[in-house]
């Protein structure tokens, strides 16, 4: 069995637009040690991340205290959504669960952003068969990885934990065979 943690991040600073470069808050800086105490009895066996600043951070509290080097997969990455910042986000949700190949101008589909996660998810199940993973990842590229393996798994799901950062879903597989998925809402342990 392979076990594989993916960790949303914790709350960011939404005032910087830099997608890659966007900081967690004073609150999310805190809210990782919750991360910490979630993972640290999990028998973990490697760290990676999305490269973007705020998943990597997200985990890092832990990598640190257990003494992990962070592998970041570019394929992990959180979707694009355009070139420039979008005002009626919900709106752009709606119109992209409803339809997995709607994209704005210079942004993925949801289908590309699964397309993109699903292959790095494989690689990463091919090279650490049978151990315990953790991933920092992002609300959207994880929902979308979620819907991959339970397609009822759509926008209310979504909705639901759209607003809860940090989160943590549980993969379980046997081989490349998805045998079991678990979230959990830090917050309420």
């Amino acid at each position: 069995m392979t076990t594989v943690y993916f960790v949303r991040h914790a709350q960011p600073n939404y005032e910087n637009h830099n997608d890659s470069l966007r900081e967690l808050t004073e609150k999310g800086l805190k809210d990782r040690e919750l991360v910490t105490q979630f993972l640290e009895d999990k028998n973990i066996n490697v760290v990676l991340s999305s490269p973007y600043k705020r998943s990597i951070d997200t985990i890092k509290h832990f990598a640190d205290k257990f003494n992990f080097t962070i592998k970041t997969i570019e394929d992990f990455k959180e979707r694009c959504v355009d070139s420039v910042w979008i005002e009626d986000f919900e709106t752009f949700c709606k119109n992209q669960w409803n339809d997995f190949n709607f994209k704005l101008k210079d942004g993925e589909t949801l289908k590309e952003v699964q397309e993109r996660n699903i292959n790095a998810l494989i690689n990463v199940l091919n090279d650490y068969e049978n151990q315990n993973i953790v991933i920092g990842s992002h609300g959207t590229a994880l929902s979308t990885i979620i819907n991959y393996y339970d397609n009822s798994f759509k926008y209310d799901g979504y909705q639901k934990y759209r607003n809860l950062m940090p989160w943590v879903v549980k993969f379980t597989f046997e081989k490349n065979n998805c045998v079991n998925i678990e979230h959990f809402d830090l917050f309420s342990n």
